[in-house]
């Protein structure tokens, strides 16, 4: 009787265990099948196809669709890529000096184009799709092998064509190669404002902030009332760098955070005491082409209510790449985990919203200039005496034509600075 207690014991154990395992060893024989078919699809082209590849071609280009049906960041990184993409996080690279991603259709879309580079004198705009190049449909290739063949040879041409917004034809541009240089920071004095671009984050951009504002500082000492941070057509880069950035403007608190899918491994930065503009108002600049590491510092500012955000929308890349050196073959560009600013908005596919969206302004003559009738138009109208100041006031008006286009997002930004600026002083006296 014991022993049949016993074996009844064991059975129901069994009973107990068995879907679990029963589960495991399916899981595990399906992965099995599934490699076998791939090991089975690998033989088959590598016999068969009508030209012959090499192994390392075929493995390659398995890693590369794996990781790129992912996401349009994710992506195989070969030794050439990999070794430029550590120089341009340096802030010297080869290329166009052009930020492209993947759209959802396949076509390479523009973040933005770095500032005086060959893209950017080319006239490329945040926005624009690039259907061709030098002819050759860019649908079907993944991201990284459209933008090795935007790169080559110092000085050579390639002709990009180009599909815009607003647009009815695509038209075609043609731009030459060059080693790009990035100066990372840039900064000006617009009267008792500082002025500060940011083009890109890579490793020289803290310490350019840092010594345009001290340059800034020293040139309108206690006249300056403000500073504009331009985030305008910046891509992003190096996640440390935003959050040096951001620190910089901020006394205390949390900048951004970071989930992957275990939540336990999540990240969180927090600013460490002193503000670079102490205290003085600050009004940020973004819009479209204002990506990634852009958005972690506008994010931050705006919720901390440290700055204000002008502009338009946000370009809205909210996830985090991870760089995984892969020895003897590159590395793989894998999306390992979301940003959250310290509100816990997360800005994926839908960006930073500017606390005051003003888009910028274009001025365009249509259908010849309308002219209105004034004083010296009318019948019998009396001469002005005074020739010499109607000459003067003419080359006035013929240099004030001749002027470049004013920036009217920078324009708005200096006058909301001005503008808060009398405010104080009203309140104070």
């Amino acid at each position: 009787m014991r022993e049949f207690r016993l074996a009844a014991l064991s059975v129901a154990l069994m009973l107990v265990i068995s879907p679990s395992v029963v589960l495991a060893e399916t899981d595990r024989s399906e992965t099995y099948r599934q490699l076998k078919l791939f090991g089975d699809v690998f033989e088959r082209v590598r016999a068969d196809y009508v030209e012959e590849i090499s192994d390392q071609e075929l493995i390659e280009s398995a890693i590369r669709g794996m990781l790129a049906s992912l996401d349009p960041h994710s992506s195989y990184l070969d030794e050439k890529s990999f070794s430029d993409m550590q120089v341009q996080t340096s802030g010297e690279f080869g290329g166009l000096g052009i930020e492209v991603t993947l759209d959802e259709n396949g076509l390479v879309k523009v973040v933005s184009p770095i500032d005086e580079t060959p893209a950017y004198e080319a006239g490329i705009q945040a926005g624009d799709y690039i259907t061709h190049l030098d002819g050759e449909a860019v649908l079907g290739l993944t991201l990284p092998q459209a933008v090795e063949r935007m790169r080559g040879p110092v000085n050579t041409d390639i002709v990009l064509s180009i599909r815009r917004e607003g647009r009815d034809e695509p038209f075609d541009v043609i731009i030459t190669r060059a080693i790009i240089t990035i100066q990372s920071v840039r900064s000006r004095v617009e009267g008792d404002i500082g002025y500060v671009r940011i083009t890109t984050f890579n490793e020289q951009t803290k310490p350019g902030l840092e010594k345009a504002v001290d340059r800034i500082k020293e040139e309108l000492g206690s006249k300056l009332t403000g500073l504009v941070l331009d985030l305008r057509n910046n891509p992003g880069g190096l996640l440390d760098q935003a959050i040096a950035v951001s620190d910089a403007f901020l006394d205390k608190g949390e900048i951004v955070s970071t989930r992957g899918r275990d939540t336990e491994e999540g990240q969180r930065f927090n600013a460490r005491a002193g503000d670079l503009a102490e205290g003085m108002p600050v009004v940020v600049l973004i819009n479209s082409g204002s990506a990634s590491a852009s958005e972690i510092v506008a994010g931050a500012l705006q919720d901390h209510r440290r700055a204000i955000i002008m502009g338009d929308p946000s370009f809205g890349k909210g996830s985090v790449q991870t760089i995984i050196p892969l020895p003897g073959h590159g590395a793989m560009r894998l999306t390992t985990s979301r940003y959250y600013t310290p509100s816990g908005r997360s800005i994926q596919a839908k960006g930073i919203e500017p606390d005051i969206q003003v888009s910028q302004a274009r001025i365009e003559e249509v259908d010849g200039p309308r002219r209105r009738n004034r004083e010296a138009d009318l019948r019998g109208a009396l001469d002005n005496p005074d020739t010499q100041q109607e000459g003067e006031a003419a080359t006035g008006a013929e240099a004030e034509a001749g002027e470049e286009p004013q920036d009217y997002q920078l324009t708005r930004a200096l006058d909301l600075l001005r503008g808060l600026r009398l405010f104080s002083e009203r309140v104070v006296n």
